[in-house]
């Protein structure tokens, strides 16, 4: 199988299946919810939803979100961007993914989802080819903070970020489709940030930072999130977030950003090893 269609491939399986590990999340939080719950049913409705689009091989969600690929410099004259262009097309006129790309200056359509920029790729050191797919309304409830923040209170440690990411969390609730993960980016640039932040999404739930003290902060986060009762849409539970993914990166003296990637429950991405 060429380049093209190992990316057809590849958006297939993430779009229409959702990850074991972000499934594995759901069902246990149907076993934390109320029975008879508002929230239980929301999830249980969510994993049948997961379970008829593997099936079917149909897009678990309408909005197929914005596609970033990220790809092994060591497969880069393979994986070209026009090879994984035409793959991209050939996967929407397939129907795995939504015409979702939109010129935003003209207003036209771009019906293959290829156009300047889009597909994202970042050629990296990571293995093989992962593909990322982050939904609108998700992307909307994305935050960046610049400490001190005297509207939280938050000052330039710890406990600072800690109400950042909390603040996010409050204010995305009723939107963004939770339960959601969170990929944090502590410091770097304005552009470091988001891109830092967002890559934390690829991480399994089930795997902690390396670095003890953003491992005891995404514990302390999760448990924090998930006792303010927003829960599943925002309707109310124990199930806020499934995750919470942080890392950090150098600043200079000036700035102190914490960046938030809110991702919803579709937690779309998938690796291929070629």
């Amino acid at each position: 199988m060429d380049a093209a269609g190992m990316i057809v491939s590849l958006v297939r399986d993430a779009s229409t299946s959702l990850p074991a590990d972000v499934e594995f999340a759901l069902k246990k939080a149907v076993r934390r919810e109320a029975k008879d719950s508002p929230a239980r049913m929301i999830v249980k409705t969510i994993l049948d939803n997961c379970a008829l689009a593997r099936k079917e091989s149909v897009p678990l969600c309408q909005d197929t979100g914005t596609l970033t690929f990220f790809v092994s410099d060591s497969l880069k004259r393979r994986f070209t961007r026009r090879a994984i262009e035409r793959g991209v097309a050939a996967a929407t006129a397939k129907g795995y993914l939504r015409k979702n790309c939109i010129d935003s200056v003209s207003g036209v359509s771009h019906d293959d989802n290829c156009a300047p920029g889009a597909p994202v790729i970042h050629y990296c050191e990571k293995p093989g080819v992962t593909l990322l797919m982050k939904g609108g309304g998700s992307e909307n409830m994305s935050r960046q903070y610049s400490l001190p923040d005297s509207s939280l209170g938050a000052g330039r440690d710890m406990e600072g970020v800690r109400k950042c990411i909390l603040d996010a969390v409050v204010k995305a609730q009723g939107y963004g489709c939770a339960p959601g993960i969170l990929g944090v980016c502590i410091g770097g640039d304005r552009a470091t940030g988001f891109e830092t932040a967002k890559e934390q999404l690829l991480r399994s739930l089930d795997a902690s930072s390396s670095d003890p003290r953003l491992a005891k902060l995404e514990r302390h986060i999760l448990r924090d999130a998930n006792s303010l009762g927003i829960g599943p849409m925002g309707l109310g539970g124990k199930t806020t977030l499934l995750g919470v993914k942080i890392a950090s990166r150098p600043r200079v003296p000036a700035s102190f950003f914490v960046t938030v990637a809110y991702m919803c429950w579709a937690c779309r991405r998938r690796t291929i090893l070629p």
